[in-house]
């Protein structure tokens, strides 16, 4: 390397910026000529739902190609103010919606479910004809040659793919940067982070910059994107969509199974997703899918829902507490059941996703960093392995012991390098707390569904996760026991509403890590509904019930107000 040149990684990186630039430029171009600069009916298309997109065009009274220059447009925009787009298909978009349009014009049929719904993609999913890098520079300009399995579903349904979106270094961290693509910020507040893994579609679609979204979770990633932004998504357990083309950086890690899944401004609208996702089972049939359709339920006129507001291993705030309260008020008045119970070993959760990511030391899954800068909001969760056992062991004693908190010791005493036996021990653990956990809750109580704080804080501003990594366990907690899980959104951070009461540091009012609860709640902690004011607050549900708490909510969509 010359003295005065700039690093291989940094080289790529600019490309790569400068291609996605001129690619955007090309289109809007494009778009200009052979579309419209503008439309009056623009904003009647952000706001559409993906289902009420389906239902004009069916009708006649849209285009598909009017509605995906609307996007494209707005996609523009929010790409300028958040960053949250990888590759640009706006040019193949356009083309696909004129083909829709044709072949509607000459048949009167609809392609499918998403016939011209415009639909963003995790960067992870592969497209033909582009990189799916998840921000590695060593795996730029490799495009991919084939759909990924959900895209080709999607597609064959009618949507359209208008563009890829950002996701954090490896994958495995809530917050949205690496250093291909850069930090993609949250549309409430460019402050904060849009969260992750799957966080350029959670930005995307609270924009309206996009009508569906395609995402994944291993620990939160299609959750906590969701509710930092105001939007929902379903979980569903694994193995029941295809993950055939979705790039990973530790594709033999298989403990905890990555899922992907459905993305959505409504509850309607991850329903329509979810039946063509859960409607493609691979010809092949290698991945094990089962041949099962999304099933309608007919839900009991009167729910018994459970609730809790703390997992144990770090304090729900005030403004996460009050979605949950206000969901409770909602069911009640509505004529539910609701009854109040203690989560079992939440802060183990914890405990066995470090232990079963953690085996190889990351290696692994930080190999095609390379010389890529690592970035600062991976180093808590990388942390425990770099340590010589000595140093661990003695941090893991100080913390326990002399700073009083078990609870952040036990996450670190198990971030370490493993063994075979370790490994196979873990797994045990995992699935006996699988097993316990139905025992001990819904075979216990009976439950229709359960209500529980998706975080235990709105969003973090960006770097919050560099110390804060470990506030996930909420949503680790579902991936442990493999159970499907859905977000909601319900209400908005309110500086009125959501302080800290007079007792919060009370010594009998004490719960979870005494840490990272100084590191939320401290001093100097991140908490601020000041500076979080309207903020977007959400709920994670057992997805039974999504759409009938959504309607007892009295609301359909948490909106943009772009």
């Amino acid at each position: 390397m010359f003295p005065f040149s700039q690093p291989a990684w940094k080289s790529i990186a600019s490309s790569k910026q400068e291609t996605r630039a001129k690619r955007i430029d090309a289109a809007v171009t494009t778009l200009s000529k052979e579309v419209g600069s503008l439309d009056a009916k623009d904003e009647e298309y952000l706001r559409a739902s993906a289902a009420e997109i389906v239902r004009n065009i069916s009708e006649g009274k849209w285009l598909a190609v009017n509605v995906a220059a609307a996007y494209i447009r707005r996609a523009v925009r929010v790409q300028e103010l958040h960053n949250p787009i990888t590759e640009v298909l706006f040019s193949e978009a356009i083309e696909q919606a004129k083909a829709l349009d044709e072949e509607f014009q000459r048949t009167g049929k609809l392609k499918g479910p998403l016939h011209g719904v415009p639909v963003s993609i995790k960067d992870q999913f592969d497209i033909g004809g582009v990189d799916s890098t998840i921000g590695f520079s060593a795996w730029s300009n490799k495009p991919a040659e084939k759909d990924a399995g959900a895209v080709q579903a999607i597609k064959r349904a009618g949507g359209i793919p208008i563009c890829k979106t950002n996701v954090p270094q490896t994958m495995l961290n809530f917050e949205c940067s690496n250093p291909v693509w850069g930090v993609t910020s949250n549309p409430w507040n460019a402050a904060y982070t849009c969260g992750g893994s799957s966080g350029g579609e959670g930005a995307m679609l609270a924009a309206d910059a996009s009508a569906l979204g395609l995402g994944s979770d291993v620990g939160g990633s299609l959750r906590i994107p969701a509710l930092y932004c105001g939007i929902y998504s379903l979980k569903p357990g694994a193995g029941r969509i295809s993950r055939q083309g979705a790039r990973s950086s530790n594709p033999g890690f298989d403990a905890v199974k990555v899922t992907p899944g459905p993305m959505g401004r409504t509850v309607q609208d991850v329903k329509m997703l979810s039946r063509v996702l859960f409607a493609n089972v691979p010809a092949n049939g290698f991945e094990g899918i089962a041949p099962v359709p999304y099933r309608d339920v007919t839900i009991p006129s009167k729910l018994k829902v459970g609730y809790y507001f703390e997992d144990g291993f770090v304090r729900t705030s005030p403004a996460n507490r009050r979605a949950v309260q206000e969901t409770v008020v909602a069911l009640t008045r509505a004529g539910h059941e609701l009854v109040e119970f203690e989560l079992p070993f939440g802060p183990k959760a914890i405990q066995l996703f470090a232990g079963l990511t953690s085996g190889d030391g990351y290696r692994t899954l930080q190999s095609p960093c390379g010389d890529d800068p690592i970035e600062k909001n991976l180093f808590l969760i990388t942390l425990g392995p770099k340590l010589f056992g000595w140093i661990r062991r003695t941090a893991v004693w100080a913390i326990e012991t002399i700073m009083g908190d078990p609870l952040f010791a036990g996450g670190l005493r198990n971030s370490k390098h493993s063994n075979v036996a370790d490994y196979w021990q873990k797994n045990k653990e995992m699935a006996i707390m699988n097993k316990e956990f139905y025992e001990l809750v819904w075979d216990k109580y009976e439950f229709d569904a359960i209500v529980a704080p998706g975080m235990v804080c709105p969003a973090l501003p960006h770097g919050g996760t560099t110390r804060l990594s470990p506030i996930a366990n909420n949503t680790f907690f579902y991936n442990i026991i493999d159970s499907p899980v859905g977000v909601i959104p319900v209400t908005r951070v309110d500086p009125e509403k959501d302080q800290l009461p007079a007792d919060w540091s009370s010594k009998g009012n004490q719960i979870g890590s005494p840490i990272l609860n100084g590191g939320l709640y401290g001093p100097s902690g991140v908490y601020n509904p000041e500076k979080m004011k309207g903020l977007p607050v959400g709920k994670c549900s057992n997805c039974l019930v999504l759409s009938y708490i959504t309607r007892s909510h009295g609301r359909n969509r948490c909106s943009s107000g772009w």
